[in-house]
């Protein structure tokens, strides 16, 4: 099969050649129908150390596929069925993986694979697809997945005020959720405008401007501070900059991969007496809510979707994405070429 494979921080990915993976006992073989590009992606490859990332890895975690080949143990799934992966692999057996929650298992691995020909994953990572949705768009699951827990670790409720800083898939993401369970004002505020017709077709109500005057902009457009701020970007210091914006009582979420430590002080954070609330992964139930929420609604996570690439484009594709882009979200689609 053809995998784009990591050499070392600071060089392209390559595409090789390589065998095919072999399914496990309890695992399953897809041939990738798409993978997205994941801004985490982008991190490990500059971080490989910290990420476990070795030469000869193969990235790619917003997976979905068909199934053509399974291991002995594989009784809920037969060659041909559609599937969306989510990419914690858990034991399988403790408490955590029983409650649907393998993010937290303490064998937790976050599996790659995606950016190849054909990826092995446990079966209980895969979820069927619903008839109606198109094999590629489940590689949104995941993403999608992310958004909504980082709302529901929020404490959202119907009504409330939002400002998410950050315009990138999981920023675009959490606003979808938050209009989606009833905020009344979503707030999307990026460096420039350039994704603000997206924030409004996927569900925001506005967007800002970051910068000095964001809290004026906020408080003009809604009639006061807001009561969560999600911060969806992982730069150092935003975290200190979304307890300052949000209100006396309310929330700041962080959910953005801040690489390499950050730089805050809890004064603001205590003198408002506000929760800081972190937000990773998410439960196997809210990947189920995400599939669904993929399907007919009056906004669409598809929105977020700005390229299709065949393997061969993956090297060139992902060095861009390095720079500050108009691109949302790239979806590797290895039949594509």
């Amino acid at each position: 099969m053809r995998a784009a494979l990591f050499e070392a921080a600071g060089r392209p990915l390559t595409i090789t050649t390589t065998g095919a993976p072999q399914p496990g006992a309890d695992e399953v073989l897809l041939r990738v129908a798409a993978c997205g590009i994941c801004g985490s992606d982008l991190h490990m490859t500059e971080d490989p150390k910290t990420f476990g990332l070795t030469k000869g890895g193969i990235l790619g975690h917003e997976i979905s596929g068909e199934v053509v080949a399974f291991g002995g143990d594989v009784t809920d799934f037969k060659s041909g069925d559609r599937v969306a992966v989510a990419p914690m692999r858990g034991c399988g057996h403790c408490d955590s993986c029983r409650n649907g929650e393998p993010a937290w298992c303490v064998e937790m691995r976050l599996i790659g694979g995606g950016y190849a020909d054909f990826v092995t994953v446990a079966a209980r990572q895969c979820r069927r697809l619903p008839d109606d949705l198109p094999t590629e768009e489940g590689a949104l699951a995941e993403p999608v997945a992310v958004g909504l827990h980082a709302v529901v670790r929020s404490g959202l409720k119907p009504g409330e005020r939002v400002l998410i800083l950050g315009a990138g898939p999981i920023g675009l993401l959490v606003a979808f959720w938050a209009r989606r369970l009833g905020a009344t004002h979503v707030v999307v505020a990026d460096l420039n405008r350039h994704q603000a017709e997206r924030a409004a077709e996927i569900g925001a109500t506005g967007f800002a401007l970051s910068g000095p005057g964001l809290a004026e902009e906020f408080h003009a457009s809604t009639g006061g501070a807001p009561d969560i701020v999600f911060e969806c970007v992982g730069k150092r210091g935003l975290i200190d900059a979304a307890c300052r914006l949000v209100r006396v009582h309310g929330a700041v979420v962080a959910v953005g991969l801040c690489v390499g430590g950050d730089e805050w002080d809890p004064f603001a954070a205590i003198s408002k007496e506000i929760q800081v609330i972190f937000a990773v992964f998410f439960t196997m139930a809210e990947f189920d809510m995400a599939l669904q929420a993929l399907g007919p609604g009056r906004y669409r996570p598809q929105a977020l979707v700005t390229g299709r690439i065949g393997l061969t484009a993956v090297p060139d594709t992902f060095e861009a994405l390095r720079r500050r882009t108009t691109q949302c979200k790239v979806l590797i689609t290895p039949a594509g070429g």
